[in-house]
């Protein structure tokens, strides 16, 4: 399989030959964590079980839909794309971008540079639960997943987000698309 490629004017006058970047748009920055982690309590003793996202992410795959990335559960304010939301071994692993071109994502991205916020919280109905007698709260067995927000104080504390590190690939092609991108406005 070939790669298409493209050529065009650097600010600086020289031809260059790229191959077209097809991850991350401009303003955008990846992140990545779990929401939730299966067998540990929350702070009102709910535990989520193993397989309790399964039924809720094939039926929204089905449907062509995706989980909502929110900014601290808010339906109004949402802040980003989940591209991957999958049940591990561990708990609901996310993997998406925040979009810094809207206002609160850029909010949300500086705080999250700043090491002021990393909580993530998951907005759900509850389908399927039992009592859990070691914690008071409930064992969650079946959940139908709606958001997954991104969150001053997550009721799951170790329910963490981090911005992923991009390659040094990835950091020398969103480079080189920001030069072209504004160089293309400049004249010749």
């Amino acid at each position: 399989m070939t790669q298409a490629t493209a050529t065009a004017r650097a600010p600086h006058g020289l031809e260059v030959k790229f191959t077209p970047f097809e991850g991350l748009a401009p303003g955008t920055a990846v992140v990545e964590g779990y929401a939730s982690l299966f067998g540990e309590a929350d702070q009102v003793g709910d535990m989520v079980a193993p397989g309790a996202f399964g039924t809720s992410l094939q039926r929204l795959a089905a449907l062509g839909r995706k989980v909502k990335f929110l900014w601290q559960h808010d339906p109004a304010r949402p802040i980003g794309v989940w591209h991957e939301v999958r049940e591990d071994a561990r708990g609901l692993w996310v993997s998406g971008e925040i979009l810094a071109d809207v206002a609160q994502g850029a909010e949300a991205l500086a705080l999250m540079r700043a090491g002021a916020i990393d909580g993530l919280s998951i907005g759900y109905r509850t389908v399927r639960a039992e009592p859990s007698r070691g914690t008071g709260g409930r064992r969650l067995l079946e959940i139908d997943l709606w958001e997954v927000s991104l969150v001053t104080f997550p009721m799951l504390p170790t329910a963490r987000a981090m911005l992923a590190v991009p390659t040094a690939a990835e950091i020398m092609e969103l480079a080189l698309a920001e030069a072209l991108s504004e160089g293309s406005g400049r004249d010749r």
